[in-house]
């Protein structure tokens, strides 16, 4: 039996807040991408889209988020917040300790809504945005308002992890929660048990019950921020517009996101803007299809390339006499 792909060696910096495990692959002269999972996922969610990408001419970085695998907060004191803003936050944190000033983002899940919150407050730090499910800053104001009843059955997990039985089991069993919430997110997807074994060594990070039950207590307003991040959430709870040149994706087999034309977030989208449908991929769309992610990024590239050529043009128009 050949061995089960695992994106190592790893790598480690620290940021304001954390220590910070990530892969990486590629030439450091190259335009840095990082790719963001989700949660219950870890970093080999992008364990076959990484190579593709080197491949391209990318830097890849796929870092654990906080709370995640080896990543680590730096003291005992701080808050261990999973609110948006601070893994938008992190991704900037994370550019800085890089010394990377701009890069492309793409993510999905927790790491989708890292990478919308980071393009839509620093966007001089982004140079595109691949984003599963479109636009994933949170509307905590109205997280009251009721969705239909069958997508509700499908977060299940957000209303039992307001309760500390929910706290208990999640800390009891991390690996059986993210089964079954892999089944109802991803219903066509065939993973094996060793998919979900080397996924679920991610779980076993002190903070993971802890980031995770208040990233769902936060969003459903069930749980205060953080005081650090209090000023961002304000701007978020604006639904700032993401400005940068954006790759957005559905996959037509999402149990929980059903996919749509990209024309319900539009408004949000100011910059380029591509929609893409997946099919046959469900929520963890970078895993189930590394191809049509992949291909997303070096289109987002594209889209960069464009938008800067046309930027270029119509300087060069102005400064005619």
């Amino acid at each position: 039996m050949s061995a089960h792909p695992t994106l190592t060696p790893l790598r480690r910096v620290s940021t304001d807040v954390l220590e910070v495990a990530y892969y990486e692959t590629g030439s450091a002269g190259n335009d840095t991408v990082l790719l963001l999972h989700g949660f219950p996922y870890d970093i080999h969610s992008y364990v076959d889209v990484a190579p593709l990408l080197a491949d391209s001419g990318f830097r890849v970085v796929v870092p654990y988020l906080r709370g995640h695998g080896p990543t680590r907060f730096l003291s005992g004191s701080t808050p261990r917040s999973g609110q948006q803003a601070a893994l938008g936050a992190d991704v900037v944190a994370l550019l800085d300790a890089l010394g990377v000033e701009r890069a492309y983002l793409a993510g999905y899940d927790w790491g989708g809504r890292a990478a919308n919150v980071a393009a839509a407050l620093w966007p001089e730090r982004v140079l595109g945005l691949v984003s599963v499910n479109s636009y994933l800053i949170q509307d905590i104001g109205a997280a009251a308002k009721p969705l239909a009843p069958e997508l509700e059955a499908g977060f299940w997990y957000f209303y039992y992890f307001l309760t500390e039985r929910g706290r208990a089991g999640l800390a009891d069993d991390p690996r059986g929660v993210a089964r079954v919430i892999w089944k109802r997110n991803s219903p066509e997807w065939p993973f094996g048990e060793r998919d979900l074994e080397r996924a679920a060594e991610a779980f076993a990070n002190p903070d993971y019950t802890d980031v995770v039950i208040h990233s769902y207590r936060h969003r459903l307003g069930f749980a205060p921020g953080a005081e650090a991040y209090a000023e961002l959430e304000a701007r978020l709870a604006e639904l700032p517009a993401i400005t940068v040149p954006a790759v957005t994706l559905d996959g037509l087999a999402d149990g929980n996101f059903p996919a749509t034309d990209g024309s319900p977030t539009a408004r949000h989208f100011t910059g380029p803007r591509l929609h893409r449908i997946v099919a046959g991929a469900g929520h963890n769309l970078p895993q189930e299809h590394p191809a049509a992610f992949a291909a997303a990024v070096r289109e987002v590239r594209e889209l960069r390339r464009a938008d800067a050529g046309r930027d270029r043009a119509v300087g060069r128009r102005q400064d005619t006499p």
